[in-house]
Parts: C-alpha cells; sequence; structure tokens
C-alpha cells in the first residue's frame, strides 16, 4: 500500500477524492459544499446554523467552531441557541431575509440540530415554518439525533413522528457518506418544494468516522420541469399555507424524491419471491446480515430476493414502491424503533390496482407475533434471525444453519450468570457535583439533566427528575398532598440558562418550599465543557433570581472571599462549601422558593485549564500511609472520588490516592483520618522517558493479516483513557493506506468513565464495509484497554472462538462502586476466564500496559497505544507501521510519548523480557 500525505484540513478543503471524517464533521462540510454548488451556479448565498447540543450531536457545536474559519471564508454563519426551540425561530428568520428589501444575499439556507426531545421541544416552531416555506435560494434541513438505545438520555427517542406532525419529508441517512448525499439533496428538495426537510441521525452516523467520498460541484441533482410557487411570503393567510402544503409541497417533494430516486432497488431477481423494505442505519444492518448469511448478490438473485433502500420514508413515494412490490410474495420492512414505512406501504398496497398483492410483515408476523422489536436497537443479528424465520421457507444452506447456531449457542452464554462488575458512570475525580449535591440527613432531593441525572444513581437521596427546563415543577404537584414540607433541586448552569429560570419562576408563583442548588461550574460538562450559550456569571444569576422574587440567596464556594460583595443583592449571604450541611439545614425551614448557587469550576476544565496554564495548580497533593490506614472507606464517601482507589497489601485491603487522575479538590480528607497526609511544594515523581534505552529500528515488521471481507476490532476501555483517540488513529492510518475505514464510537455516558466501546472495521475499498457496529461474532481483534469492558457481554458478544484474538490490559482499574462500598470486589482472575473462553486461551494475552507505560514515560494515557504496538508486532492489525506513525503525527496531541508507547508494544511482543518494571517507590514516613 502507498502511505499518501493526508493534513487535517483536507476535510474542510479538498474538492474531490476520499476524505476521512466523522458525522459531525460531514455536518460541518455540508453547508460549504452547498455553498460551492450555488457559487458554480451563480448564486451569491450564505449560510445560517443555529440549535441546540444533546448527545449524538453533543460535540457539533464544538465542531462548528473549530471550523469557524472555514465556515466564515463560505458566508456561513454559525449562532448556537439559548435553547432549541429560539434556535428554531432564528432559523425560520433566515428564510424571510429576501421577503424584505435590504437583502444581501440572493437566499440564506439553514441548518437547525439538536436531540430528539428538542425536536419535540420545537414542535411549534417547525409546524409554523414549514407552513410558511422556505425562501426560493435557501431551503432549511432540520437535523435531528436520536438515541435509540438510551446510551445518554433518560429516555430512547425517535423524531420521525414529530417530523410527520409538522408535515416535513424526512430524509434518514444510513452513513456518514449519506450525511453529504441526503444533506444536499435535502437543501435542494426544500428549495424546490418550500418544505423544511428533517434529516435523521443516529450514533451510527455521527458518532462514525468513514472514508468518504466528497465532490464539490459534481454531484447531481435532478429539478422537476414544473416551477411552483411555494415559498415563503408576506402577507400570507394561515389557511392559504395549508392548502399550499397539502396541495402542492409535499407532492413537490414526492416529485423530487421520485425523479433522483432518492428510495430505489439495490438487489433485484428475475423471478422475486420476497421483498425487503429498509431504511437509514438498519438497511446496512440487512446487508451485513445478508452477509453473515452467506447470501451476497448472486445468491439473493438466485433465491428471489429484492431489496428496497429508502432515503425518504416520509412521505413514501408511490411509483417505486409499486414498482418494488411487483410479483412478490412477501414484503419485510427493517425499520428501528416505531414502524413509519410499514404503514404506508400497505396503505400504498392495499389501494394499488393488481390483482395480486403481496403479504407484509414487519414489526409482527401474520400471525401477530413480534418479528423485528419495536423497543431498544435492531443489530444484524435481530435482522438475520427474523430474516432466517421467512427465508428458510424457501431457501435454506449450511452457512445459514452454521450462523443460526452461533447467534444460539452466543445468546445462551450471555444470558449465563457470570462473576462480572460494571463500569458504571461516575463523577470525574474532584467534580463539584460529589459536594452540592449531597443533602442533609433527613432531606431528599430531585435530580436533574445532564450530570445532575447521574446523582439518582449514588447514595445522594436524590429521587426522579424531569424533562430539561422542568426542574422543581413536579413538587408543585406533589406539595400539597405530602407531609414532606421540602425538598432540595439540583439544577446546573447550563440548563439554568436554556430553560430552567421559568421552572423557578413556577416554583416562586406556586409558594412551595423549595430549595434550588444551581451548580455554576464554568462549562457545559456533560457534553465535553462547551461554554453555556450567553453571558452568565455568579452575579448575574443571583440578581436575575432577586428579580424573579427569591428572597433568601446563598452563595457557596470552596474560595468565599473571592466576591465583592457589594455587588450582590442585598441579604445574599456567602459560605464555605465545608459548611453546606449546615446551610442547607437552615434554608429547609425557610418558607417558599430559596437558592443556592454553588460556584466550583468542572474538574476536567480545571484539568484542561491548568495544563494550558489558564488556571493556578494548587501546590499541594494528598497522600495516604498505608501504614496507618485501616480501610475504612470514610475517604471514599466523603469525597465520592474514584481517585481514592484499593491498594491491597499484606495487611489487608488498604487506600491510596491515584496521583494521575487526581484534581485536588482535596475532599479526600475532610474525614477523621490519621493516615492522610498533604504534602506542598513537592512534585511527583515521574521516570525518565525510556526511549533513548531502546533500539526501534531492529524492530521487524510483522507479516500483515490478509483479508477479503472487513478485518474487525473492538477498543474496550474506559471513557476520557484515550479509547477513541486510538480508534481515530488506527482509522486515519488505514485511510492514508488507501484503504476503506470506519470507526465507530460507542460512547453514550462513558466520557464520564462509563464503559466506551470503539468498532474499527479495515476494508480494501470503503464500499465493502456495510455496518458501522461490528456484528456478533465478527470481531477479529479485541484490544482491551479495560479488563472490566473487555470482559462485558458488549464486547464478548463480538468475537467467535478460534476465529479472533485478543490483547488485554492486565491493570486492576476498579469501578465506582467502590467509593461507596469498601469491600467491592474485582473479581479479575473470573473476567480473564470469561475473555479466554470466548476468545480462545491460545490467542488472549493480558499485559499490564499500564504499569509499563506510566513507569517508562511517566504517564498512563498512552497505554491504549502501547496496546495496539503489541497487538500490531504480533500481526493482528492489518495496517502499516509507517502509516500507524504517521496517523499519531497527525492526531497532535502527546506525539512523542505515544510514538514511543506504540514502539514499546511492539518491543514488549517481540522481546517479551526486553521491558522491566522499576523497583517500587519506597512509602511515605
Amino acid at each position: 500500500m502507498v502511505v499518501t500525505k493526508v493534513k487535517l484540513e483536507d476535510k474542510y478543503t479538498q474538492d474531490s477524492g476520499r476524505v476521512f471524517l466523522t458525522g459531525s464533521q460531514a455536518l460541518a462540510r455540508l453547508p460549504m459544499l452547498q455553498q460551492e454548488r450555488d457559487k458554480a451556479r451563480g448564486l451569491n448565498t450564505a449560510g445560517f446554523i443555529s440549535g441546540y447540543r444533546g448527545s449524538p450531536l453533543g460535540g457539533l457545536d464544538k465542531t462548528l467552531w473549530q471550523a469557524q474559519s472555514f465556515l466564515k471564508a463560505h458566508n456561513i454563519f454559525f449562532q448556537p441557541g439559548v435553547n432549541e426551540d429560539l434556535a428554531a425561530t432564528s432559523v425560520w428568520g433566515s428564510q424571510q431575509v429576501n421577503i424584505f428589501e435590504g437583502a444581501k444575499y440572493d437566499g440564506v439556507f439553514a441548518m437547525w440540530y439538536g436531540k430528539g426531545p428538542g425536536v419535540d421541544r420545537s414542535g411549534d416552531v417547525f409546524k409554523h415554518a414549514n407552513h410558511a416555506g422556505t425562501s426560493k435560494h435557501g431551503g432549511v434541513l432540520v437535523v435531528a439525533g436520536d438515541d435509540h438505545g438510551c446510551k445518554s438520555s433518560t429516555l430512547p427517542h425517535q423524531s420521525e413522528y414529530a417530523f410527520v406532525d409538522a408535515m416535513m419529508p424526512i430524509l434518514n441517512p444510513a452513513g456518514v457518506q449519506e450525511v453529504i448525499d441526503l444533506g444536499l439533496m435535502g437543501w435542494a428538495m426544500s428549495r424546490y418544494s418550500g418544505c423544511w426537510v428533517g434529516l435523521k441521525t443516529i450514533a451510527e452516523t455521527v458518532d462514525a468516522s468513514y472514508s468518504t467520498l466528497i465532490d464539490a460541484t459534481g454531484f447531481e441533482i435532478q429539478y422537476p420541469e414544473t416551477q411552483l410557487d411555494v415559498h415563503a411570503r408576506w402577507p400570507d393567510k394561515p389557511l392559504e399555507q395549508e392548502l399550499r402544503l397539502h396541495n402542492q409541497k409535499l407532492g413537490a417533494a414526492l416529485e423530487f424524491a421520485r425523479l433522483n430516486r432518492l428510495n430505489h432497488i439495490t438487489i433485484d431477481s428475475p423471478q422475486p419471491r420476497i421483498g425487503i423494505v429498509s431504511t437509514g442505519k438498519s438497511y446496512l444492518d440487512v446487508l451485513q446480515a445478508l452477509s453473515d448469511l452467506g447470501i451476497d448478490d448472486k445468491l439473493a438473485s438466485e433465491i428471489g430476493l429484492r431489496l428496497y433502500k429508502v432515503g425518504m420514508p416520509w412521505p413514501l413515494e408511490p411509483e417505486g414502491i409499486h414498482e418494488f412490490a411487483a410479483g412478490l410474495d412477501e414484503v419485510i420492512v427493517v425499520e428501528e424503533k416505531r414502524g413509519l414505512i410499514e404503514d404506508q406501504l400497505t396503505s400504498e398496497l392495499y389501494n394499488w390496482h393488481s390483482d395480486v398483492r403481496p403479504r407484509v410483515v414487519g414489526k409482527r408476523n401474520e400471525k401477530g407475533e413480534w418479528l423485528l422489536p419495536a423497543t431498544g436497537e435492531l443489530t444484524p443479528a435481530v435482522i438475520a434471525r427474523a430474516l432466517c424465520t421467512r427465508i428458510t421457507r424457501i431457501f435454506n444452506s449450511e452457512k445459514i444453519e452454521r450462523r443460526l447456531k452461533f447467534l444460539n449457542e452466543k445468546e445462551q452464554y450471555l444470558n449465563r450468570p457470570k462473576d462480572l462488575v460494571e463500569r458504571t458512570p461516575h463523577y470525574c475525580s474532584g467534580c463539584p457535583h460529589n459536594t452540592s449535591t449531597v443533602v442533609p440527613l433527613g432531606s431528599r432531593a430531585m435530580g436533574g439533566i445532564g450530570c445532575h441525572y447521574m446523582a439518582t444513581w449514588m447514595d445522594r437521596d436524590t429521587d426522579t427528575f424531569t424533562q430539561m427546563g422542568g426542574e422543581g415543577a413536579t413538587w408543585i404537584g406533589q406539595a400539597p398532598f405530602t407531609d414532606t414540607q421540602h425538598v432540595f433541586q439540583n439544577l446546573g448552569d447550563g440548563t439554568y440558562f436554556h430553560s430552567g429560570l421559568l421552572a423557578i419562576r413556577a416554583a416562586i408563583a406556586s409558594g412551595v418550599n423549595i430549595t434550588y442548588k444551581i451548580l455554576y461550574n464554568d462549562a457545559v460538562a456533560m457534553t465535553g465543557g462547551q461554554p453555556v450559550d450567553g453571558q452568565l456569571s455568579v452575579v448575574k444569576i443571583a440578581h436575575q433570581l432577586h428579580g424573579e422574587g427569591i428572597e433568601r440567596i446563598a452563595i457557596c464556594s470552596d474560595d468565599i472571599d473571592k466576591y465583592d460583595r457589594s455587588e450582590y443583592p442585598a441579604g445574599t449571604t456567602f459560605t464555605h462549601r465545608d459548611d453546606l450541611d449546615a446551610l442547607q439545614c437552615e434554608l429547609r425551614e425557610f418558607k417558599g422558593a430559596s437558592v443556592i448557587i454553588y460556584d466550583q469550576t468542572c474538574a476536567a476544565e480545571k484539568r484542561r485549564r491548568r495544563k494550558r496554564g489558564l488556571m493556578p495548580d494548587p501546590d499541594v497533593r494528598p497522600f495516604i500511609n498505608s501504614a496507618v490506614c485501616e480501610g475504612c472507606g470514610d475517604c471514599g464517601k466523603q469525597s465520592n472520588c474514584l481517585s481514592v482507589v484499593p491498594e491491597e497489601t499484606p495487611y489487608g485491603r488498604k487506600r491510596k490516592i491515584e496521583q494521575s487522575s487526581c484534581n485536588k479538590d482535596m475532599s479526600c480528607i475532610k474525614g477523621f483520618c490519621p493516615s492522610f497526609v498533604s504534602v506542598s511544594g513537592g512534585k511527583i515523581r515521574t521516570a525518565e522517558k525510556g526511549s533513548a534505552q531502546y533500539d526501534f529500528s531492529v524492530l521487524p515488521e510483522p507479516v500483515l493479516p490478509k483479508h477479503d471481507l472487513p478485518y474487525g476490532v473492538v477498543l474496550a476501555g474506559v471513557g476520557g483513557t484515550g479509547v477513541t483517540t486510538l480508534g481515530a488513529i488506527l482509522g486515519m492510518a488505514a485511510h492514508i493506506e488507501g484503504k476503506g475505514a470506519s470507526v465507530l464510537d460507542m460512547t453514550g455516558l462513558a466520557q464520564k468513565f462509563g464503559a466506551v466501546i470503539t468498532h474499527l472495521q479495515v476494508a480494501n475499498k470503503a464500499e465493502d464495509i456495510h455496518a458501522a457496529r461490528i456484528a456478533a461474532g465478527g470481531a477479529k481483534l479485541v484490544i482491551g484497554a479495560d479488563l472490566v469492558v473487555a470482559a462485558s457481554n458488549d464486547s464478548m458478544v463480538k468475537v467467535d472462538r478460534g476465529q479472533a484474538a485478543a490483547i488485554i490490559n492486565g491493570h486492576e482499574a476498579m469501578t465506582a462502586e467502590f467509593t461507596r462500598n469498601p469491600d467491592a470486589k474485582f473479581p479479575a482472575r473470573s473476567m480473564q476466564d470469561i475473555i479466554k473462553e470466548c476468545v480462545g486461551e491460545e490467542t488472549t494475552d493480558f499485559v499490564n500496559a499500564t504499569d509499563v507505560v506510566e513507569q517508562l514515560l511517566g504517564d498512563n494515557m498512552a497505554a491504549n497505544i502501547f496496546l495496539a504496538g503489541y497487538a500490531f508486532q504480533k500481526g493482528l492489525i492489518p495496517i502499516s507501521s509507517e502509516a500507524i506513525h504517521e496517523a499519531i503525527q497527525l492526531n497532535g496531541a502527546a506525539v512523542e510519548e505515544n510514538l514511543t508507547a506504540f514502539n514499546l508494544g511492539r518491543l514488549k511482543a517481540h522481546e517479551p523480557t526486553a521491558i522491566k518494571f522499576g523497583e517500587p517507590e519506597p512509602p511515605i514516613t
């Protein structure tokens, strides 16, 4: 393979060919492509983007900010919304520019983005704006982020029916490539039909990275010859808008879809008997399921299978469906969550002028039994089972039988009781939530959205939650009917600015006894540390609340001397966080609504700012003398901190402070424990970097694995430790070699120290990769950066014994349960046995990468890169070392450490005795 030179800015500057980009980066590039296409057609247009973050679109605003210079060069203006419906209203305004005099551009094309609940919240705006229409050279794309598996949400979500309610055509991209292709189609459709157009996204399209084909001006779009008068105007009566939407605009969208074949047959047969209809991510899952069953295009043709790919699931274009259904005995509809296509299809076929109508099954079969469930997520394995029940009526094979046998055995194994622990998401070390969410004995609190939601599974006497912006309103409906006199309500500053202030206003109006604890942590922490979308400060919040009628306001902080008290409303009190319990005991007796503003910067942000020199780094560190420690666990209970970890000694389990993750919150020393030692003015002793001691040039190049089918690698670890970085590096390395590559990060709440599993696939051509998620039994390699996540069912379902290998970090990292249970177990031997049983003992290696890297490089963040180097030298990664080195340098962060760690891993695999552990540090006396 030829290693080509790649630049990070290629994703935003390359005019044609393949670029390696994430779904979020594709959404950022999309408006640039639209402006370039308009410019080529002689149109002077601009773009407008607004919305509100939320997984899986939690990082889109950060991506757009990073691409700001490229956006500006294309006349694209990005203005995040205070909340979703105000952002949607702003987008509505962009379509009104050319109604009035003074427009500087021929039109403004716009994009709105938001999580599924934000779609629900913005329904009224969508209905009004879709009725009003778009501008002739503008158009609106509404990007909805749905969380089908409830990985990072309070409920699983599906946005299609909200779009149908607003009568907006829906496009459902199957992957990153179609984010580009259908995105451009969506704006063109919006311009022609006058409709706002919904674009559905999920983690598989947003959190995935692909080798994506870019064609700035050559992408072909067909326009119907009929010119319609469907665009925004003023004045415009409501009933006239409704008539135009029903009689012209939706019909125009259908004609556009027909002309551009947004729905089309992808596999056909001369004698078709069974048809499969699918859309979006499920379409790729169908392709994967067929591949797993040994059914390629040729065999499908012989069996009599016909596959129909739907790009626009609503409204369903009838002519294409009739063409597809002709001659079929049965149609199987494969779609996630509630069925949208199935009912439209049966309606079309019922009214179809044909002597023979095929049987239609989908969510249920003809007996009313579940075939493809509407709950959870569909996977290739689930789809393969369902297809087998229909296909085996007319065809069977040894490979189909073998696949079904594997799935049945794997299901039985996964349901078998096993000695495992769970990597539950938790607050970061030193997180202000660790202190702020504690309530006095005898009180209870209610949870919130974001990080405050996590308090509901910790020992915080925190129960129930609401939708974003409803915090505290549930108490209004409870208070008159209970003997409980008071509750605390947790609320983040981002939620407060988004909509939480209205909930506080409602609580004031109702007269209930409630204390809002507003955490001002100076960042939207749950989605990655973005700033709040507006000007917000402790003093401004205090004055806002005082103006709303809050009479009792208390400021709580770890540094109360920093405030100019003359700037605050009269009566405001200032309390150190050490006295939070007493303050809360006082406020729970206060009649009416009161507020505590808890002021402490997000721990993750503190760490980032300290590294960049933007925040002072306290010259103090806590240590535990294990000779004195009695292992009672009080320090963990006091701090709720993950940096308090177990230390197994000949005298039993003790405690120690994990210095590499400690953020110096010092809450752990609040207990009555003589074992703690605070060291001021000292520096952590770090190992001298050992790269100079080793001659990496003598390392032989391994024989790389050959593969005709996509080569799957599962990377299993903990959020925040570089697992997704490793996936990005390996994916980019494959792209640099000209191979097809896909990377999918299954994160959810993983950035809060929960489980993260990255799916990496490498193929000879990008087109060979179907679903972004590796199918059951489809992984050739598991790189386990964390033993707990590597042994989990989510990881082990991906391997077939004897067909895969595993390289596992043997380091024992205790789970968050240890903060509350001093006797929490870590069944390392059991988890190792599970991995060996699933993968095969001969092909499983356990390497203590964390300790090796920490001792030789002074940091453990490159342990994942070390494991990749080990796997590479074993001949388990189908990418050259030259390409991997190039990708590490492109990544930009800790290049020298990562390059060294990768080569140290290779050396460890080549000469197991070449890397030795240093002597343990002497105990503190």
